[in-house]
């Protein structure tokens, strides 16, 4: 241990002291006895007072609060105000540039006009009347309604083309009636309740027992007629479904709105052919059959245009059951109304 020429005991080997047993050093965290709080203090050495210059003391705030531009007070001499410009006004009439804003009150936004980028196409995008949805639905229906053709088609060939099968039916007419009850109960369900057929697999299911029964009671009809008059209808029915539904998918006409009329000439060919059951005769029935032909193909152009969702009337795309119904059956009226025309002009 050793005394330096300031008075302090330096030691040679200083003991371990933590931070927390150290004393506050003078001015830190306690004053030196001499120490008046009233005095200014600062500096090199903590208990030597300090001169501060004090100035004039501020004038009191006015009533707008501090002296603001051109309103003076102590030490600020008036200045005269700004004069303001002449206003310009300018191509915009709410002025996003230097132009004044008109006053919107909370909750009146400003009406604006979209821009002409987004069109009605684009904010309907969204919902179920997505060209991207609408096309899967048309796809959809397609797919469906190929199936049941190609079974219906099945049927006619195994009963025009096998001969014991067309024998059995000649012999048991009785099934045909059994297949047309079987037919009822199904196209009632999907043609009243519009929850049930859109409900998976049941709608599904509904609509495979409906194709079989009428593919049945086809292959019945078709029995009885000979051979070649069922090929010349099948093909006609091809030819004739094929070009009015590309047709119908083509063109900007509005079939869809002449639903009603449509349905006015389906009761007059209806009660047409309750009259021919009891005045039979050959030209009624070709006359007849030939409006049924003429008929259910205006049917298939406007139900062809529901599945588009373009026009006056459309289908949901959820309703691909119906619709895959529908263009079924007006195909099958199509086929017998011609295969019947064939049928009564070869006597």
């Amino acid at each position: 241990m050793a005394q330096n020429q300031d008075g302090y005991t330096r030691f040679e080997n200083p003991p371990h002291v933590t931070p927390m047993a150290q004393p506050a050093p003078p001015g830190f965290m306690m004053p030196p006895p001499s120490y008046d709080a009233g005095v200014p203090h600062g500096g090199v050495d903590p208990g030597v007072p300090v001169t501060l210059y004090a100035g004039p003391p501020y004038a009191p705030p006015t009533a707008f609060g501090n002296p603001m531009y051109g309103q003076g007070g102590p030490g600020y001499p008036q200045q005269p105000y700004p004069q303001a410009g002449p206003y310009s006004t300018g191509p915009y009439s709410t002025g996003p540039y230097g132009q004044p804003q008109p006053y919107v009150a909370m909750g009146d936004p400003v009406q604006n006009d979209p821009p002409p980028d987004y069109e009605k196409e684009e904010f309907d995008s969204f919902g179920l009347d997505n060209k991207a949805i609408r096309r899967t639905f048309i796809r959809k229906v397609f797919s469906v309604l190929s199936l049941q053709l190609a079974v219906t088609c099945g049927f006619v060939a195994l009963f025009t083309f096998e001969p014991n099968v067309k024998l059995f039916v000649k012999m048991n007419t009785w099934t045909y009636w059994v297949g047309y009850l079987i037919f009822l109960v199904p196209y009632c369900v999907i043609l009243c309740c519009g929850d049930f057929r859109r409900k998976h697999p049941w709608n599904l299911i509904s609509l495979s027992i409906l194709t079989l029964a009428m593919s049945y009671m086809i292959g019945v009809i078709s029995s009885f007629y000979d051979t070649k008059v069922v090929m010349m209808a099948v093909g006609i029915t091809v030819v004739v479904c094929f070009t009015v539904i590309v047709f119908s998918l083509q063109t900007k006409y509005d079939f869809t709105s002449c639903y009603g009329v449509l349905f006015v000439c389906f009761i007059i060919v209806f009660v047409f052919g309750i009259l021919c059951i009891f005045l039979y005769s050959r030209i009624l029935e070709l006359i007849y059959a030939s409006l049924g032909a003429l008929l259910f193909t205006c049917f298939l152009a406007v139900d062809t245009q529901l599945l588009l969702g373009n026009k006056s009337l459309s289908l949901n795309p959820e309703e691909y059951v119906y619709a895959s119904l529908n263009l079924y059956l007006d195909i099958i009226q199509i086929f017998l109304y011609i295969l019947r025309i064939f049928g009564r002009s070869r006597g």
